[in-house]
Order: C-alpha cells, then structure tokens, then sequence
C-alpha cells in the first residue's frame, strides 16, 4: 500500500512539474526568452541597470499606450458630454428668459384688461339695469297691446248691437 502512495505521489509530483513546464512554454510563445530570477515581477528585484527583455519593454509599452488611449477617449467623451450638458443649459436658460418675458406681457396685458374692466363696471351696470328697464317696459307693452285688444273687441261688439 506504501508503494501505491508513492506511485500517486511520484505521479502528482510529476503532472505538476508537466503543467508547470507547460505554463513556462506558453509564456515563451510570446517571445519572451527564458530566464532566471531576472524576470521576477516583484519590483523589489528590479534593479535599473540589470538588462530586461526588450519585447517586454516593447509590449509594456504597447499596454501603456493603449491604456493611455483608452482613457484619454474615456475623458474626451466624458468631456463632451459635460460640454452638451453646458449647450443645453445655456438654451434652457435662452428659453426660460423668453418665457419669463412672454409671462411678463401676458401679467401686464392681463392687468391692464382688469384695470379697464374696473372702469367700465358702471357702464356694464347701467346696462344692465337699462336692459331690465326695457324688458319691463316690454312686458307692460305687451300687456297694453292685448289690453287694447279687447278693449276694441269689446267696442266692436258693442257698436253691433
């Protein structure tokens, strides 16, 4: 039973040490050769004057500049956004002006209306008690007239016999 242990063990060891080997090949496919302890990616193994991989220099700085170009697209839009923002800010407050201006002559217009309305409240109120005088005068005409009629009816039939 030992024996099988250490056949799984040996087995494992060496699956691991494959994918490890396999992992360093795929790191190699984009050209960078391999090395030792120079190519660490902890900066405090950095050192300026120590030699680096140029296709590393040159893909790090690739990544840089799309990084840097990606971003600067990112604030550009950004940047005009708060630009047509600002454009349409300033024609809210073109149009608010306008309206304030139209509120302000329908205000005065309206007053102005009022004002005249009050003047003329006496003359509508003569009016109207002229217009109730007449249909009065109307009413007592109109029973002046049947009166009238059967008065002369009532002559007419008198002067027949």
């Amino acid at each position: 039973m030992a024996s099988q242990d250490k056949e799984v063990e040996t087995g494992s060891q060496e699956a691991v040490a494959r994918e490890s080997c396999e992992n360093e090949e795929r790191l190699s496919d984009f050209g960078s050769p391999k090395r030792g302890p120079t190519l660490s990616t902890s900066t405090s193994s950095f050192e300026a004057l120590d030699p680096h991989d140029p296709n590393l220099s040159h893909l790090a700085t690739l990544m840089f500049s799309h990084t840097s170009t990606y971003l600067q697209g990112e604030l550009s839009a950004v940047l005009k956004d708060y630009a047509l923002l600002e454009q349409m800010n300033r024609a809210t407050i073109t149009k608010y002006g306008d309206m304030r201006q139209i509120g302000g002559s329908v205000s005065r217009a309206l007053k102005d209306l009022n004002d005249k309305y009050i003047a003329l409240q006496p003359y509508l109120d003569q009016i109207d008690q002229i217009d109730d005088s007449v249909t009065k005068l109307e009413a007592a005409a109109y029973k002046l007239d049947a009166y009238s009629k059967r008065l002369e009816a009532k002559f007419k039939s008198l002067e027949k016999k």
